[in-house]
């Protein structure tokens, strides 16, 4: 059965307050015309979780300046200077996340495990208030697992039963985000047949996908 699903229908169905992963780094492989929607209806109280929020007006930078933002996960904003302006002003929260830690986050939330064992971060203000353990004499900070409602991820191609692929390096966050997310919404750039995609190219397979969106009109 075809998942393909009306953009602003698919949008629709986030609600103000809701919890999102988008996948991306610096707006290569972002859903773009999913972030354009949210701005477009207005949606407010987000919580991002994302590899950062890109450049000023660029797709999550656009959520930012809409100031549709109140709490953010991400690994860095050094090059929005919009979004360190409202971190410094109070208006969004921020916690930073070195990338790896980030990302293994996401992957034991849609593995369903307890956390992650890290020694990045110990003995910095990363590890404070921080569980911390000690294994065979080195000490690893525990970070907990990371979940959404929704993960808005981007795909190369796609069929019509949701069953995607990527394109080198914007594979980047989207398939580990689409494991850890309650309901996944995913853009392509193509929608085929099903039977167009190599089973053995098929990186997110289609019973996690939810709703299906052309990146195009």
């Amino acid at each position: 059965m075809s998942k393909v699903t009306a953009l602003e229908e698919a949008v629709a169905k986030i609600p103000d307050g809701a919890t999102l992963m988008i996948g991306g780094f610096m707006g290569v492989g972002s859903p773009h015309r999913l972030i354009d929607e949210l701005v477009r209806q207005g949606r407010k109280d987000l919580t991002i979780i994302a590899n950062d929020t890109a450049r000023p007006g660029v797709d999550i930078g656009k959520l930012i300046r809409a100031g549709a933002v109140k709490r953010l996960v991400a690994s860095h904003i050094g090059l929005n200077p919009e979004t360190q302006k409202q971190m410094i002003d109070g208006q969004i929260e921020v916690e930073l996340v070195p990338q790896g830690t980030l990302a293994e986050r996401i992957r034991a939330g849609g593995a369903g495990l307890g956390g992650v064992l890290t020694a990045t971060g110990v003995g910095t203000t990363v590890a404070e208030g921080k569980q911390t353990i000690e294994v065979k004499g080195k000490t690893f900070l525990v970070e907990e697992p990371l979940r959404a409602d929704f993960a808005l991820i981007a795909a190369w191609r796609a069929d019509y039963y949701g069953n995607l692929s990527y394109e080198l390096t914007a594979r980047n966050f989207n398939p580990v985000m689409a494991l850890a997310a309650d309901t996944v919404i995913a853009e392509a750039g193509e929608i085929v047949p099903v039977g167009l995609i190599p089973p053995d190219q098929v990186e997110t397979v289609s019973v996690i996908v939810d709703h299906l969106v052309a990146r195009s009109h």
